[in-house]
């Protein structure tokens, strides 16, 4: 009778699961009436990979969304997102683009800017494409930014992702492109700041030398190669401005100002973030230091 009950109770729970994401991308039709683009982005199949990862998103990293003012990005105009990185495999790109379809008004499909190899990865990149992922050119950048829609960008790349756990939560060099595409195509930057994500994997070394010489992104080097629960916090800033007689041609000097500011922005939500963390993997805070996490 009990098992009865509970079998009830879960399928009461996927139905509601599966009605809540059926009507965001109803919402989401309005701007892709045909349901594709020539990106490869295809919310048929993107609403079916949402509804089989969704139980990572709520249950497995437990992720929480928390936005400075709400408001500030209802109008639903055009935004270049941007984000620290971390995870070692870019979870939290997908977590954040999950955020913005779920816990933000109205829906978005974020418009991932990916690495040249990640395209050249089988069955991912296809994946990822189907999603809304493309490949991080300014001209396919400033073509969806004229098109009404939200990028994202990851300043740090794969540095970001690629960090030993030492230099966890240490923001790495950001590039310059996103200030760029902002100004070219006159839209506000909107920081978000990850906090959890770089526990995923607890325990790496980067062996820097090592990838160098054969040729790859990065070599992780871990006793444990499969991502660990860690809960995941997602600050959502407020849009941010540049100023209108600022040229996307500047010098790098008046565009690193900007650069700057933003990182620094990044930053406070991160630390923000880490004082507010919640336990991982259950551990007290006590062990949780004892273990580097």
């Amino acid at each position: 009778m009990l098992d009865k009950l509970f079998q009830l109770k879960d399928d009461l729970y996927d139905q509601k699961i599966d009605q809540r994401i059926d009507r965001v991308f109803e919402e989401l039709k309005n701007q892709y009436p045909t349901g594709e683009d020539a990106w490869g982005l295809n919310l048929k199949k993107a609403k079916t990979i949402l509804k089989k990862s969704y139980p990572l998103y709520t249950k497995y990293f437990d992720v929480r969304v928390f936005h400075r003012e709400p408001s500030a990005i209802s109008d639903g105009r055009p935004l270049v997102i941007v984000s620290n990185h971390s995870g070692q495999i870019a979870i939290d790109a997908m977590l954040v683009s999950m955020a913005f379809v779920l816990d933000v008004h109205p829906p978005r499909i974020l418009r991932q800017m990916v690495e040249r190899f990640f395209t050249k990865i089988p069955f991912v990149n296809i994946w990822a494409s189907e999603g809304g992922a493309v490949l991080g050119d300014r001209k396919n950048c400033q073509k969806l930014l004229e098109r009404g829609e939200s990028v994202m960008a990851f300043p740090e790349g794969v540095p970001g992702v690629a960090k030993s756990t030492k230099d966890y939560y240490q923001l790495q060099y950001f590039t310059q492109g996103f200030i760029r595409m902002a100004l070219k195509s006159k839209v506000d930057i909107l920081p978000v700041a990850v906090v959890g994500a770089e526990q995923i994997f607890p325990w790496v070394y980067q062996a820097k030398d090592i990838a160098k010489f054969f040729g790859i992104p990065a070599l992780p080097l871990s006793p444990l190669y499969f991502p660990l629960p860690s809960p995941v916090d997602i600050y959502i800033g407020n849009p941010i401005t540049l100023p209108s007689d600022l040229s996307s041609d500047a010098g790098d000097d008046e565009i690193d100002e900007h650069v700057v500011m933003i990182k620094n922005i990044i930053k406070e939500m991160i630390d923000e973030g880490l004082e507010q963390r919640r336990k991982v993997f259950g551990l007290s805070e006590d062990l949780a230091k004892k273990f580097g996490l």
